[in-house]
C-alpha cells in the first residue's frame, strides 16, 4: 500500500497566537459594541456612550463597504501589508484613548474586515484538503443520488460537504467507524451509512429526534434502493438493448460467413468456438456497461456493502448468453440456488458493518463513549452543527479517547457557550468550559460575553444593508424615537460587521487549543460551506499521530 499523501500545511501555534494577539487589542476597544444589548440602545444613550460619529455618516461607509464587497466577491483576500499599516494596527485612530468612543468608521470597517477568518489566511482550502486525502484515487463522478432528494436545500448542501471530507477522511485514515454527536433527524448520519458504506452511531440527547430519525432512515434507504434499482434496471436495459442489436448485426453476418463454414474441413470447424465470437461482443457489452457502472460507483469498494440488498455483479448483468459456457456454468440449478443463497447470506452480515444506529444520551466532555457504544473502534467523531458546549466537548472527547483518530466539527449557537471568565460563582464546580479552550486565552483570563457571543450568530451574508432590528420590536419604539431611528439602524449594522470578529476568536481559541496537544498530527479550519446558504460554515478539523 502507498504510503498516504502529506496533508496540507497549516499555521504553527506561535503563528496562530500572533494573529490572536492582533485580533484581541481590536476587540479589547471594539467588544463594548457587540456587548451592548439593542433593547437598551434608547433608554441607557448606547449611541452617545459608544460612537462619536453622526449615524448617517456610519451607515454611508458601511453600506458602501458591504456593496463593494457584494459587488466583488472574487476580491476577497487578505489585506497586505499596506492596507495594515494604513490604519489597522492604530487603534487610537478607530477608538478616542479618552473616552474610548468609535471615531473612525472606516478604520472599524478595515479591521474588522481583516480580523474575518475569510481574509486572516488561517483556512485551509476545502478542495486542497479533499486532494490531499484522495491522493491518487479518481475523484467519483456522475452520483445519480443527490441528497436534495431527501431533505432541504440547506440541509442537503451541508450534508453533501461535510460527507465528502468525513468520508475521504476515513479512507485516508482507514477508518468504518464514525460517531456523530449530536445527531439530531439524522440526515448526516444516514447519508455517510447508505452512500459511503460505514458504520455510523449517532448520538442525540434528545428521545424525539433519536426515534425521528430511526422512522427518517428507514425511509431514506427505501427510497435510496428505489434509486439504485432504477439505475440497475437501466443498465439491464442497455444491456438488452445492445444484445438485440447485436443479435440483429449477426444474422446479417451470418448468411456471408455460412458458405466458408461449410467449405472447412471438420478438423476447423473444432477449432472454432464460442469464444471466436465472444470478444467483439463482449468487449462492446462490457465496455459500455463499465461506463453504466462508473456512474452508479458500484467500481468503489466504499459502495459494495451499501445498505440495501440489490447489489449486483457484472455477471448479473451479461445476457445468459452472453458469456462462454465453463464449468462453473453446468452447476445444476438447485445448488446454484443453495449458491445465491449463501451469497446472499454473505452479503446481509457484510451490510450488518455498514449501518446507522440512533442512540439517547447527553454527551458531555466525561461522557465515557464505552458505555454507549460496546463495539468502540478506531473512528472518526463527528458533528454537523453542534450546539454550545457540545461543539469543545467533541474536541475534548477526540483528544482523550485513543480509539478516536480524527474530528470533523462544526459548531453553532455560540451564545450558549460556557464562559469560565463570564462572572463566575464562587461556588462553581464546572470544571470544563465551553470558552476559552486554550491556555493562550486562559492565560488572558479571556471573556466575550453573552451579547457578544449572541451577535457572532449573525450573518453578514443573510443581513440586508441598512435593515435593523426586526420590524416588530422597531415599531414599539416608533412613534417616540422615529427622529433617531438612523442611529439605531448604524448600531446594528456595526454589531453585524463586527460579529465575524467574535466567529473568529472562537475558533482561533478551538484551532489553538488542538495544536497545543502533543499526539495530534494535523490541525486546520476548513470553511466547508456557502455562508450564504450555511452561515456556519467553518469546521475544525483535526488527525492523531499514527502510532
Amino acid at each position: 500500500m502507498a504510503a498516504p499523501c502529506p496533508l496540507p500545511a497549516t499555521h504553527e501555534l506561535s503563528t496562530l497566537h500572533a494573529k490572536l494577539q492582533g485580533l484581541l487589542r481590536f476587540l479589547r476597544e471594539a467588544l463594548a459594541i457587540s456587548n451592548a444589548h439593542t433593547v437598551d440602545f434608547y433608554t441607557e444613550s448606547l449611541w452617545e456612550q459608544l460612537v462619536d460619529l453622526p449615524p448617517e455618516r456610519v451607515l454611508a461607509v458601511l453600506r458602501r463597504s458591504a456593496a463593494e464587497t457584494e459587488a466583488r466577491p472574487s476580491e476577497a483576500r487578505p489585506l497586505v501589508e499596506g492596507e495594515r499599516e494604513a490604519g489597522i494596527t492604530d487603534f487610537p485612530k478607530i477608538f478616542c484613548e479618552t473616552s474610548q468612543k468609535l471615531v473612525s468608521v472606516e478604520g472599524f470597517a478595515l479591521a474588522a474586515k481583516y480580523y474575518s477568518i475569510q481574509n486572516l489566511g488561517i483556512c485551509t482550502p476545502f478542495e486542497q484538503l479533499l486532494v490531499a486525502l484522495r491522493g491518487n484515487q479518481k475523484q467519483r463522478t456522475g452520483e445519480n443520488v443527490k441528497p436534495d432528494e431527501f431533505m432541504n436545500l440547506k440541509k442537503s448542501h451541508e450534508v453533501q460537504a461535510m460527507s465528502e471530507v468525513i468520508s475521504s477522511v476515513a479512507e485516508y485514515c482507514g477508518i468504518k467507524q464514525v460517531i456523530d454527536l449530536g445527531s439530531g433527524k439524522g440526515y448526516l448520519s444516514s447519508f455517510l451509512s447508505l452512500k459511503y458504506g460505514l458504520k455510523v452511531y449517532g448520538i442525540d440527547s434528545s428521545n424525539t429526534n433519536t426515534h425521528g430519525a430511526e422512522e427518517r432512515n428507514r425511509k431514506l434507504k427505501k427510497h435510496w434502493k428505489v434509486y439504485h434499482t432504477r439505475s440497475k434496471l437501466d443498465v439491464n436495459g442497455l444491456v438488452l438493448k445492445m444484445a438485440k442489436e447485436r443479435k440483429v448485426q449477426d444474422g446479417i453476418n451470418c448468411k456471408a460467413d455460412i458458405e466458408g463454414d461449410c467449405d472447412s474441413s471438420p478438423a476447423n470447424q473444432e477449432e472454432k468456438s464460442t469464444s471466436d465470437f465472444l470478444p467483439d461482443f463482449s468487449g462492446s457489452v462490457i465496455s459500455n456497461i463499465r461506463k453504466q457502472m462508473e456512474n452508479l460507483h458500484v467500481h468503489s469498494h466504499q459502495e459494495d456493502n451499501l445498505c440495501f440488498g440489490n447489489a449486483f455483479s457484472l455477471i448479473d448483468l451479461l445476457p445468459i448468453n452472453a458469456i462462454e459456457p465453463t464449468s462453473s456454468c453446468r452447476i445444476p440449478k438447485r445448488k446454484m440456488s443453495e449458491a445465491n443463497k449463501e451469497r446472499r447470506k454473505t452479503t446481509s452480515k457484510s451490510n450488518e458493518s455498514n449501518m446507522y444506529s440512533p442512540l439517547t444520551s447527553f454527551i458531555t466532555a466525561d461522557s465515557d463513549l464505552n458505555d454507549i457504544i460496546k463495539d468502540l473502534e478506531n473512528c472518526l467523531m463527528v458533528g454537523l452543527h453542534t450546539c454550545g458546549d457540545l461543539a469543545p466537548n467533541t474536541l475534548r472527547i477526540f483528544t482523550s479517547k485513543s480509539e478516536i483518530k480524527g474530528v470533523c466539527s462544526v459548531g453553532c449557537c455560540y451564545h450558549l457557550l460556557s464562559e469560565e471568565f463570564e462572572n463566575p460563582p464562587k461556588e462553581c464546580t464546572q470544571q470544563k468550559w465551553g470558552f476559552p479552550m486554550s491556555c493562550y486565552l486562559k492565560e488572558e483570563r479571556w471573556c466575550c460575553g453573552r451579547n457578544a457571543r449572541m451577535s457572532a450568530c449573525l450573518a453578514l451574508e443573510r443581513v440586508a444593508v441598512g435593515r435593523g432590528l426586526p420590524e416588530k420590536i422597531i415599531m414599539d419604539y416608533y412613534e417616540k424615537y422615529k427622529p433617531r431611528m438612523n442611529e439605531l439602524e448604524a448600531f446594528n449594522m456595526l454589531k453585524v460587521v463586527l460579529a465575524p470578529c467574535i466567529e473568529t476568536l472562537i475558533l482561533l481559541d478551538r484551532l489553538c487549543y488542538l495544536k497545543e496537544q502533543e499526539d495530534i498530527a494535523w490541525s486546520a479550519l476548513v470553511k466547508l460551506f456557502d455562508p450564504v446558504k450555511s452561515p456556519r460554515c467553518y469546521a475544525v478539523i483535526a488527525l492523531k499521530k499514527q502510532q
